[in-house]
């Protein structure tokens, strides 16, 4: 769909380590322009949903800008996704940031402001709510589901629904497909079992949990426990004393936070902590633990790699820094196997 040359969209991108997209090299605060464009094959691409960049980059590996198109715009249809003739690169986010962002996003979607109020089963309701302890439940598909209110309840089991909540002790839940979920609120409890679902939630001690495949789960609270038993899951926390845990394969997990505590069992898992005092336990085979953090444990099965790293205080430069970082073979017998490390001094010390 074209849209008015006039408009400016702002948008989220993201983009590689290097900052780059395609190949082509971008700089925060620099003005792009391309001519003739066409929208998935020529001219520059971002989101208004920011966790619907998570579609098209990888949560963990990616960077993420605020950016501004404009020119010409073509929207695809069903998504969030705009080209544009013009871009600016305005700020660049922190994975919280989209976090936050996205989930203010979907909030504003399904504000009760912006929805029909009351319940609905048939195809492509709008639901909403600003009153406390409400129950709000659709089984119609493409349903935008909002609650400003205290102890809702939300269900839907509707494909495509976007679910929002900025009240506390929310418990949402949705089996449909391609749902978005988000919410602000303290102590919620997030389910989803449909497939390639998106889950954020900004608020402390929140519970997520999604049995479907390909999911993408993020969470910028303290004390969230997230749970995944789908394959290929990509799950992201920045808070502290996260719990997290995945079974599938090939799920893709990083913790930002001091004192996580992370677990899976599918094969394949990439796994990454960059706080400190973190727990790290992999059951599945042939995986990778990363741990930045200081003073952080982790244990793996047999015929995979596990690197740890160590830090001291630095008195002349007032703060840490890196000691070591090493790398290690989880062999069975020099490297056990199903065995805590922690790296001291320099080497692999097993953990009682």
């Amino acid at each position: 769909m074209i849209t008015n040359k006039m408009e400016k969209i702002r948008t989220y991108k993201g983009f590689d380590k290097d900052l780059r997209c395609r190949g082509f090299q971008y700089e925060v605060g620099k003005d792009y322009e391309e001519n003739n464009i066409q929208l998935c094959k020529k001219g520059f691409h971002a989101c208004e949903s920011p966790m619907e960049v998570w579609d098209h980059y990888d949560m963990l590996d990616s960077r993420y800008c605020e950016v501004e198109q404009s020119g010409d715009l073509q929207r695809e249809d069903n998504t969030t996704k705009i080209c544009s003739s013009r871009i600016k690169i305005i700020a660049e986010l922190k994975l919280s940031d989209i976090i936050k962002i996205g989930v203010e996003w979907i909030l504003n979607k399904t504000s009760p402001k912006n929805v029909k109020a009351g319940n609905n089963s048939g195809d492509s309701a709008k639901i909403g709510s600003s009153g406390y302890s409400a129950k709000i439940g659709s089984s119609g598909d493409s349903a935008k589901i909002g609650s400003s209110g205290y102890s809702a309840k939300i269900g839907s089991s509707g494909y495509y629904a976007q679910i929002g909540s900025s009240g506390y002790y929310a418990q949402i839940g949705s089996s449909g497909d391609y749902a978005q979920i988000g919410s602000s609120g303290d102590s919620a409890k997030i389910g989803s079992s449909g497939y390639y679902a998106k889950i954020g939630s900004s608020g402390d001690y929140a519970q997520i949990g999604s049995s479907g495949y390909s999911a993408k789960i993020g969470s910028s609270g303290y004390y969230a426990k997230i749970g995944s038993s789908g394959y290929s899951a990509k799950i992201g926390s920045s808070g502290d004393s996260a719990k997290i845990g995945s079974s599938g394969y090939y799920a893709k997990i990083g913790s930002s936070g001091d004192y996580a505590q992370i677990g899976s069992s599918g094969y394949s898992a990439k796994i990454g902590s960059s706080g400190d005092y973190a727990q790290i336990d992999s059951t599945g085979e042939d995986c990778v633990i990363c741990c930045a953090g200081n003073n952080s444990i982790a244990k793996a099965k047999v015929g995979s790699w596990i690197t740890l790293s160590e830090w001291v205080y630095d008195t002349n430069k007032n703060r840490p820094i890196p000691k070591c970082v090493k790398t290690e073979y989880v062999d069975g017998e020099r490297i056990k196997g199903d065995t805590w490390y922690k790296l001291v001094d320099g080497e692999f010390k097993e953990e009682k």
